[in-house]
């Protein structure tokens, strides 16, 4: 009897801002599990089962976004994730109706077709028995004659499991569960005007830009040590004195950091921002910088993107402009290495102290919200804003497209990290996945060319019944009148079976089918939302559905012949139906 390794849920850990939405199919995943019971296994652990949300600074990384979902069965919301979530759940039934004889013996192996193999566990004091059916050969279906056992149709990359042997209770390739396609809609609230009304404020920096910190180091120091992770932000200030500009009027500044984010100041003027691929978090900023005569003063903000939490010595993993080189380099080409000058030091924001991410705190007099002018594109600006809660029960997001880099929070309660920004890249996206053969995390990835993550989850529970606060702290430069907020709900759901199973349809929270969209029985083609119709169809499906589901919050529909027509597909041995509803 053996005992199971943990199952990685999926292998693809994480999403990078920067990153594309790796995906593993529900077809592809059941096929994992059921060739590890196939291989007498019998125990199994996901991660992750269930998505959820980087609350606050609390994400790893570096560079992995707020969101926390890993295409999870049940999603970042706590709504299931269909077709995944319903499709492992019936492969854990057939699994869990069979687990005595699995448990209680070992299997046996047959070869009975082109890699296909028959895996036979039997209890020989009960006579009780399973079988799995495997065909690991990743382009061709099988069909296979079991003689007095039946016989059975096993799609490429797909294992069966049989019980007693002889009837077929579940195939992973055979979806039949509904897949459900999640839409944001706008917020709906009472007295909610169409775009939010905003205040805003700059980062207060007159001390960090003239070079006054809270302690001085004859050295650069790393980062996370010098903050004990309080902030994402380290000023690190030094001061130049300058006699003869002749040779330094075109200079280069020069900073070497181990990452992630660095915003460069000379003399109070931005000379320039510059963070790392996602992958390489350390790199070298070089930018022209122009000197005066006597003090000139370099102010550089450094900011993390979550610290390391996993691989060798994750610990020892340096964050910040620790050691440097920071250098200046004359139009000359004199090197200035400041590295070992005295360096002042400031942990976080002025913003961050002043607490003006809580509606409630008493601001000095010097900081005030305005209503003038909103900046837009403008770095190192807090906005806030007032709404209503949407209304219902369903998960709310704040869509935070348009803005740049920074940190979001509701009611003083952080929502996490954003970077809209940071745009996947363009190509590696398919409008089709080929679940079949070996999974790798660049297989059947989405998302190309868009956000990482443009959607941020508001928890009810962060809620008020009445006026709510959102903050925003801008660290590059974003458009606030782009963000609103909405409701995940199901707007369509798609169903797929083939012959002589059943296939079922439904909506949620009181939303009924409305109206069908796609109906064909025989050899239909593609997947939810970009289905067509195949080479043969039954000519009465889509009216059986239409009678059937229009109007009600579920229905099902036994998929044969008899139920909805002769499909006149001569040549198709395994026929199936493939359904779109819209739920409203």
């Amino acid at each position: 009897m053996a005992t199971a390794p943990k199952m990685i849920f999926p292998p693809k850990r994480f999403k990078n801002w920067g990153g594309q939405d790796p995906q593993r199919t529900a077809e592809d995943l059941a096929y994992s599990i059921a060739r590890f019971f196939q291989a007498g296994g019998v125990f199994t652990n996901y991660y992750m089962y269930h998505g959820g949300t980087n609350f606050g600074r609390s994400t790893g990384g570096p560079y992995i976004t707020t969101t926390y979902d890993y295409d999870a069965p049940l999603d970042e919301y706590g709504l299931p994730n269909q077709p995944k979530y319903g499709h492992l759940a019936q492969l854990h039934a057939a699994l869990k109706s069979v687990q005595k004889v699995l448990t209680s013996t070992k299997p046996t192996h047959q070869r009975v077709g082109n890699q296909v193999n028959l895996t036979t566990f039997l209890n020989n004091a009960t006579g009780e028995k399973v079988c799995f059916l495997s065909n690991i050969n990743a382009g061709q279906d099988a069909n296979i004659d079991l003689k007095q056992n039946g016989k059975y149709f096993v799609p490429a990359w797909s294992v069966s499991i049989l019980a007693g042997c002889n009837k077929e209770i579940y195939n992973t390739a055979k979806v039949n569960t509904p897949t459900t396609v999640m839409v944001k809609v706008p917020n709906r609230a009472e007295k909610q005007s169409a775009q939010l009304s905003w205040t805003w404020t700059v980062e207060p920096m007159s001390d960090t830009l003239r070079g006054h910190g809270q302690f001085n180091a004859m050295k650069l120091l790393e980062q996370k040590e010098t903050t004990v992770d309080a902030s994402d932000y380290l000023w690190y200030m030094t001061k130049v004195d300058m006699n003869d500009t002749s040779s330094w009027t075109n200079a280069n500044l020069l900073v070497n950091t181990a990452g992630h984010v660095l915003h460069a100041y000379v003399n109070q003027k931005l000379i320039g921002s510059q963070w790392g691929t996602g992958e390489t978090y350390n790199f070298t900023f070089q930018k022209n910088v122009k000197l005066k005569s006597g003090t000139n003063v370099i102010s550089l903000l450094s900011a993390t993107v979550g610290l390391q939490n996993y691989g060798s010595f994750f610990d020892l993993s340096p964050t910040g402009i620790v050691g440097g080189p920071v250098k200046l380099i004359s139009n000359k080409n004199v090197i200035m290495d400041l590295s070992t000058n005295q360096w002042s030091y400031k942990v976080g924001l002025n913003g961050e102290a002043e607490k003006l991410m809580d509606a409630g705190c008493q601001l000095r007099q010097a900081i005030k919200w305005s209503t003038d002018g909103l900046p837009i594109l403008k770095p190192m600006t807090w906005y806030k804003t007032t709404f209503q809660a949407p209304l219902g029960t369903d998960p709310v997001v704040v869509d935070l497209q348009g803005m740049g880099k920074g940190h979001a929070w509701v009611n003083g309660l952080s929502i996490g990290r954003y970077w809209p920004a940071f745009l996947a890249p363009e190509k590696g996206c398919n409008d089709s996945c080929d679940y079949r053969g070996v999974y790798s995390s660049d297989k059947c990835v989405t998302n190309c060319g868009n956000s990482s993550q443009r959607w941020y989850h508001v928890p009810r529970s962060f809620l008020r019944n009445d006026k709510n606060t959102l903050v925003l702290f801008e660290e590059i430069g974003g458009n606030p009148t782009q963000v609103a907020f909405h409701s995940v709900t199901i707007g369509a759901v798609c169903g797929t079976a083939y012959e002589g199973s059943t296939l079922e349809l439904s909506c949620q929270g009181g939303k009924t089918l409305s109206s069908i969209q796609f109906a064909s029985f025989g050899d239909p083609k593609g997947a939810c939302q970009s289905f067509s119709k195949g080479s043969c169809e039954s000519a009465t499906g889509m009216s059986v559905v239409q009678k059937a589901c229009t109007g009600k919050e579920r229905c099902s529909i036994n998929v044969n012949e008899g139920t909805l027509g002769t499909s006149n597909c001569a040549n198709i041995i395994t026929r199936r139906m493939a359904v779109q509803a819209v739920c409203s």
